[in-house]
């Protein structure tokens, strides 16, 4: 049985994970209401990428626009066997109209 609370839409999005003054570069493979789950590069020394850390995700959307998120991490880890990439998943706070807007658009 599944927990999430409301369906998952797959995309493809360049993201942005920010962490105090630390960014790194990564890409939205799905997206709903609350959470998210993103995919970056390895990440060498992962600063502020632990579950409970409250981090911004900045979205760039394909019409050009950005929109950013509050967001709590739930879990990382990197991507086995060789730990090519790091997956996280993103519980987002409080979403934005916009973003329910543009999510809803994909639905």
């Amino acid at each position: 049985m599944d927990a999430r609370l409301s369906r998952r839409v797959i995309v493809d999005l360049p993201a942005e994970i920010i962490c105090g003054e630390r960014r790194y570069a990564g890409s939205v493979e799905n997206l709903s209401v609350e959470g998210a789950y993103v995919v970056t590069a390895p990440l060498k020394s992962p600063s502020g990428i632990s579950p409970d850390a409250i981090i911004e995700m900045r979205i760039h959307l394909p019409s050009g626009e950005k929109l950013n998120l509050n967001c709590k991490i739930k879990w990382s880890y990197q991507t086995p066997p060789h730990g090519y990439t790091n997956s996280i998943g993103l519980e987002i706070l409080d979403p934005p109209p916009e973003y329910k807007e543009y999510l809803k658009a994909l639905q």
